[in-house]
This record gives C-alpha cells, sequence and structure tokens, in this order.
C-alpha cells in the first residue's frame, strides 16, 4: 500500500531506489507520488545473447541491471531497474551513434508502426519481479526536412530510436497509439503501481 508517500508491503516500509539516470523515468516515478533515491551504479554491459527475441531484450537488460544492487539489498529496500527498447519489423533501435544513424533510424520508423517495450524489474531481498510492456507507435511519412529539423534541434542522441514521444517530432508525427503513452517515454508507471500493489 502507498501511504504518506512511502510505499509500505510485507509488514515493512520500504526505502526505493530508482537505478536510472534518466530524467524521465525520475519524472515519471515521482508522478506516483512516492518518495525514493536515485541510485546508479555505471559499468553494467547493456550486452544480451545473441538470440534473444526483441522482445525479451528489455526484461534482460532490466534484470540485468537489478542484478548490480545485490550487494545494497536490505530488508527494507526495493531497487527499480528499466530498459526501454524500440523495435521496428525485427531490428532493435538503441540510441544512435551519431547524427547520420539518427536519420537512419527515424527514416526506418517513418510511415509505419512500431513497437515500444520497456523492462522493469522489482528487487527485494526477498522477491524478484520482472515484467514488460509494449506499445505500439504510428509515424506519419516524415519529411526530410522533418527529420533534419528535429535532429538538429532536440538531439536525440540519449534515446532509444531517437525519438522522444514527448518532443517535437511526436507532437507532429505520432498518428496513432495503442497502449500506455509513458510506457514510449520510458517507464509503464499504470503497470508499476499494480506490481507494488501486489507485492504490498
Amino acid at each position: 500500500m502507498l501511504k504518506n508517500n512511502a510505499f509500505i508491503g510485507e509488514g515493512r516500509t520500504y526505502r526505493i531506489i530508482l537505478g536510472s539516470n534518466s530524467p524521465r523515468r525520475k519524472e515519471l516515478l515521482s508522478g506516483l507520488g512516492l518518495d525514493f533515491e536515485v541510485k546508479v551504479i555505471d559499468g553494467i554491459s547493456e550486452e544480451y545473447p545473441s538470440d534473444t527475441p526483441p522482445c525479451d531484450v528489455a526484461t534482460y537488460i532490466a534484470g540485468r541491471k537489478a542484478d548490480a544492487y545485490m550487494d545494497m539489498l536490505a530488508d527494507n529496500t526495493l531497487v527499480i531497474t528499466a530498459d526501454t527498447v524500440v523495435i521496428a519489423g525485427n531490428e532493435i533501435l538503441g540510441k544512435p551513434a551519431d547524427r547520420e544513424d539518427a536519420r537512419r533510424m527515424l527514416a526506418m520508423l517513418s510511415g509505419r508502426t512500431h513497437q515500444v517495450t520497456t523492462g522493469v524489474c522489482l528487487l527485494t531481498s526477498s522477491s524478484r519481479r520482472v515484467f514488460s510492456v509494449t506499445t505500439d507507435v504510428t509515424f506519419k511519412e516524415l519529411t526530410t526536412g522533418e527529420i533534419d529539423y528535429y535532429i538538429d534541434n532536440y538531439k536525440p542522441f540519449d534515446k532509444a530510436g531517437a525519438y522522444g514521444i514527448q518532443e517535437w517530432i511526436g507532437y507532429i508525427g505520432v498518428t496513432g497509439l495503442c497502449g500506455s503513452y509513458f510506457n514510449v517515454m520510458g517507464l509503464p508507471v499504470q503497470r508499476i503501481y499494480q506490481e507494488l500493489l501486489n507485492l504490498g
């Protein structure tokens, strides 16, 4: 249960740690009205086995991130880690390496529907819950000028798929959305809330 900005579950009040540097994830988790702290462990590998189905990559990486926090788990600690991937066909679009890579990704997403999957791990000293949420996102046909304007002005090099739906490209380009909008931003907060209630 949630009480006075704290999460109470299994008979104890939890200290919540968000294992992410993402300002969007911090903003979204704050929206649940919970007190938490951000603690990031550097150097966690985001590699995954080559035979991993694209839809399972985000949960694999989220779980791997959570495992890095095992040594700091006290009885009253709850760690939340997440990873978001953009899937176009069978290709995973990560963060673009440079401007040309960002142009390639946005051209690939133009005029079609793709999937955004966020994997989440909720880790305590006594439980480990891993799940994912997928949202279908449809873009209109983007012009070369629109793609160049977005890249030049918003520099989406820290975003999977080279775009942030909450930015200009989402305003002018997204024509359809099936699923959670917040999931596309990077954290499926409704599902996290439900999982916390189940844990409590």
